[in-house]
């Protein structure tokens, strides 16, 4: 078997390990909110900047592995991540929450994103770069399946400290990983990427965030990317920001328990890795806009119902949505990057991790207004008309996108 897949592999453990951090925010707003008497618009302030940093650090990341390599910054940012996680259960004041879970993990977790898998995919894989992005992109899943069960357990039964503690032990726990297994570039090895040809490893490119800038410069005087911002802004909006932070205090809302909304939520992690890796494989074979214009508009008409099928128990028709929801989560993901391959050749997982700010933007000022309107209309639904309309939008600028020879950038 090819090193890659080894590579690969590795990257999925590691974003497994990562996805703890990801699975705690939305069971941390009950607890806190009875805690401490913070408002739910606060708890969600703090999360919108986890959510924003997230997304704008990723394109800096990016670049720093090109400087630095794959492996010092991916265990650099787990380690920060724990610290951040771990001070956490000390804290007494809401501008504690914004500083250690949003600034600290929020930039540890932005290098940990979904750039990481762009960058491994561009280096180890000429062939079956679309499964292997759908691969990478479903362990974010797979950690909250893993996760979310035995967080909110502990959130339930012990409080929300030792949640934050374990996240903290589970980002640890996968540095060793990183650092023995992970190697940066197929040349280090001796190898050709699967399905290329042998390549001498490049050399270290200076000034990253000088790059990441002009990268971004460059790729702002195109069409596509706005669109591909405006699109994936719409897909954090309604995922990290909406359903993943909101879904389980709405469901509680309607008098269900918080561990069942949090169950309800692993299944969706459970579909995930199914849709993500058939995403994946439909990319490597069907226009990717087309599928993009296809993933938006079903999650639209999804989330327009689920207002009508939150309840005290779980009952079929919401299994119907968590299973249909699930397939639909992240498989935007390996279209989109497929997009800014073909459109920014050698810059694109620099580009793409520009895009994910903006997906990570949308998710965090839902996070925030998603909040907000609860103290203030007293429910969610309002949210989740709003996200169903903004999905329709996302559908149709797919549909405009333009491709673009990579030349297009010079």
């Amino acid at each position: 078997m090819h090193r890659a897949w080894f590579v690969a592999a590795v990257a999925f453990v590691t974003i497994i390990g990562a996805a703890a951090f990801a699975s705690l925010p939305g069971l941390l707003i009950e607890p806190l909110h009875r805690e401490f008497d913070w408002s739910r618009g606060t708890i969600g302030f703090a999360v919108s900047v986890n959510l924003a940093l997230y997304g704008l650090t990723a394109p800096f990341a990016a670049a720093l592995m090109d400087r630095f390599g794959i492996r010092r910054v991916v265990a650099c940012a787990l380690t920060v991540i724990a610290a951040g996680s771990a001070a956490t259960v000390w804290m007494t004041e809401p501008w504690q929450l914004v500083l250690l879970w949003g600034v600290v993990v929020g930039l540890g977790s932005g290098s940990m994103a979904l750039a990481f898998a762009a960058t491994v995919t561009n280096r180890w894989f000429t062939a079956r770069r679309g499964l292997v992005t759908g691969i990478l992109t479903a362990a974010g899943a797979s950690g909250q399946l893993i996760f979310l069960p035995l967080l909110s357990w502990l959130v339930e039964e012990r409080g929300w400290r030792p949640a934050a503690v374990t996240v903290a032990l589970a980002s640890l726990a996968v540095v060793p990983f990183v650092w023995l297994l992970l190697r940066d570039h197929p040349a280090d090895v001796g190898l050709a990427p699967y399905g290329g040809t042998y390549a001498e490893k490049p050399a270290p490119v200076p000034g990253a965030a000088r790059r990441a800038v002009a990268v971004l410069h460059k790729a702002a005087q195109t069409g596509p990317f706005w669109l591909l911002a405006g699109t994936f802004a719409i897909c954090g909006a309604s995922t990290n920001g909406l359903v993943r932070t909101h879904f389980a205090p709405a469901a509680h809302d309607h008098g269900m328990p918080l561990t069942a909304a949090a169950g309800l939520l692993a299944v969706i992690g459970v579909f995930d890795v199914l849709g993500t890796i058939a995403s994946g494989w439909f990319t490597d074979r069907f226009e990717a806009r087309r599928l993009l214009a296809v993933y938006y508009a079903l999650r639209g008409v999804s989330l327009l119902f689920l207002p009508m099928l939150l309840a005290p128990s779980v009952h079929p028709p919401m299994v119907f949505f968590i299973v249909f929801y699930g397939l639909d989560w992240v498989a935007t993901v390996p279209p989109t990057i497929a997009l800014c391959r073909e459109i920014y050749g050698e810059d694109s997982a620099i580009v793409f991790g520009w895009v994910l700010a903006s997906h990570q933007v949308g998710a965090a000022l839902v996070a925030f207004l998603g909040g907000l309107a609860r103290d203030v209309f007293g429910t969610y639904d309002p949210v989740w008309y709003a996200s169903g309309a903004l999905c329709a939008m996302a559908a149709l600028m797919a549909m405009v996108i333009r491709r673009r020879p990579a030349a297009a950038m010079a």
